[in-house]
């Protein structure tokens, strides 16, 4: 099996000169790249993202945000689902240059936030976890995502060349707790049956780019579960952004994987598969979201459903979670 190198110590994920720093390629259980110098100063403008994606997933909906800024515009984003009934709720903004945006240079080193006429989204770090706030004309959501002591977080550098490259953060299987209400009618989430995950960004990105997506988080037979999966953009670079977490305790796969589902039929059975994963997704809504703007442009397919199979001798059979296929020009 491929292997990568671990990163135990502190790093800059950047050089002086704005490339990328060649002792950050690898990855961690735990946050440690220096990021601020990404978006700073003429090196790469335009081609600099800087994101937080937070999705918080019950038994009865699914509620994400994301605050970024892509380096000519910010884009902000608040999408809930009821999974009972199957309504879908979208509020989109885009700012240029940033503006009404907020973002820290590294993770947990400060707050987030996002104000556009329609939609503000707020996320700050606290003692225990994350505060996640967004607030539209028919969503308020108020949700702690907790991270209990030991927990460990997928860190993962992935290099195009010196000029284009990606650090990332996934973190499944956050204990979330709060509230979602919608449309004056509010629901619980409770610890125990919510959870929420982290897709945190920093890098210089090509033009255009597709990737694969998988994610799931909960409790089978008694053990947290955490599931990460990617495919697509880091074929190549030898980095891959595989990993499961167990109770906290976090277990990378460097293999690439395999990503089988049809694009005819995007509700018939995804599977993964490649090294100690063997895994169905069998969704059960389709969120789809087409943006054409200019150079910004993106295809999104993702589909919300659950997870059987395993991954070496972990079984996550039930897991909920998602799968995605992404093509972007940006």
């Amino acid at each position: 099996m491929p292997r990568e190198r671990e990163i135990t110590e502190p790093v800059d994920l950047t050089l002086a000169n704005g490339r990328v720093n060649p002792d950050a390629v690898g990855w961690t259980r735990t946050p440690l790249h220096r990021t601020d110098g990404i978006g700073r100063g003429r090196v790469g403008w335009g081609r600099n993202k800087r994101w937080e994606y937070w999705a918080v997933t019950s038994e009865t909906h699914v509620a994400a945000l994301v605050v970024s800024d892509i380096g000519y515009a910010a884009v902000t984003s608040l999408f809930v689902l009821d999974r009972r009934s199957g309504e879908q709720i979208t509020v989109d903004a885009i700012s240029p240059l940033g503006r009404g945006t907020t973002l820290p240079g590294t993770l947990d080193r400060g707050p987030a936030r996002a104000r556009t006429k329609s939609l503000s989204i707020d996320i700050d770090p606290t003692p225990d976890g994350t505060r996640l706030r967004a607030h539209s004309e028919r969503v308020d959501l108020d949700v702690v995502a907790h991270i209990r002591p030991g927990h460990e977080r997928l860190g993962v550098v992935v290099p195009w060349n010196d000029r284009l490259f990606q650090y990332t953060v996934k973190d499944p299987a956050r204990p979330a707790v709060g509230r979602l209400t919608v449309d004056g009618v509010t629901s619980a989430m409770a610890g125990g049956a919510s959870w929420a995950t982290l897709d945190h960004g920093r890098g210089r990105w090509p033009y255009a780019i597709s990737w694969n997506w998988g994610s799931g988080s909960g409790t089978v037979a008694g053990r947290t579960i955490g599931l990460q999966l990617g495919g697509r953009w880091t074929d190549g670079t030898g980095s891959t952004e595989n990993a499961v977490v167990v109770d906290g305790r976090l277990t990378k796969i460097s293999d690439d994987l395999r990503w089988d589902y049809s694009p005819q039929d995007w509700m018939a059975p995804w599977r993964v598969e490649g090294g100690p994963v063997a895994l169905t997704f069998q969704p059960e809504h389709l969120r789809k979201s087409v943006t054409q703007l200019g150079v910004l442009a993106s295809r999104t397919h993702q589909c919300f459903g659950t997870w059987t199979g395993h991954v070496g001798e972990v079984a996550v059979d039930g897991l909920f979670g998602w799968v995605e296929d992404v093509h972007q020009r940006w």
